[in-house]
């Protein structure tokens, strides 16, 4: 069974003015649609390399699978993170441990923030749920997995490679992560990713 493209939740126009359509369209049906192609194509070869015996060629392609599942994965998550008229603040359960992770909702969004607009290269912002000590930690990711808290569920997440952004935001990209959050985040999302991680 191979992975698929998840359809986008909205339409491609729906994020406007804080996400172009070009770039929505591009993002998902080009990049995203990448990762899931070479992920199934690496799947495959690990296949052929298990069945001829050829070790070598398995050990060889885990950094191509963990690149291409882990950019599948963060991708998946990443627009359904989004919806028209998103922004604001959590409430709830969500709300409550974000307080008591980070001493604020603002202590949070600016952690997340730097995180994120720091990351060298491309990479993600993350906001992820460690099940081991119960509490939500900010990653900012290089790549799709250098840097990242093994076993942490993803929960927020924020893409910030070029092609993500730079049609509209060009290189700032503090504008685009000021618009994500202030603008973009389905914090109702992020609050049912929240409920199943716990």
């Amino acid at each position: 069974m191979a992975y698929t493209l998840p359809d986008l939740p909205y339409a491609y126009d729906a994020l406007e003015p804080w996400y172009d359509k070009e770039t929505v369209t591009l993002h998902h049906d080009k990049h995203h649609n990448g990762y899931v192609t070479a992920l199934n194509a690496t799947l495959d070869k690990l296949a052929a390399a298990r069945e001829s015996g050829d070790m070598a060629a398995a050990n060889a392609l885990s950094k191509a699978l963990a690149f291409n599942g882990s950019g599948h994965t963060l991708h998946s998550v990443f627009w359904t993170n989004m919806k028209p008229n998103g922004g604001g603040e959590p409430a709830g359960e969500l709300m409550e441990q974000i307080v008591k992770d980070f001493g604020s909702f603002d202590g949070f969004k600016k952690q997340f923030l730097a995180a994120t607009n720091t990351v060298m290269g491309s990479g993600w912002g993350i906001l992820g749920w460690d099940k081991t000590l119960q509490k939500l930690f900010i990653v900012g990711s290089e790549i799709h997995m250098d840097l990242t808290l093994q076993g942490m569920v993803p929960l927020l997440v924020c893409d910030v490679w070029e092609h993500a952004y730079y049609l509209k935001y060009k290189n700032v990209r503090p504008d685009w992560t000021a618009a994500f959050m202030d603008h973009l985040v389905n914090w109702d999302d992020v609050a049912q990713r929240f409920a199943k991680a716990k």
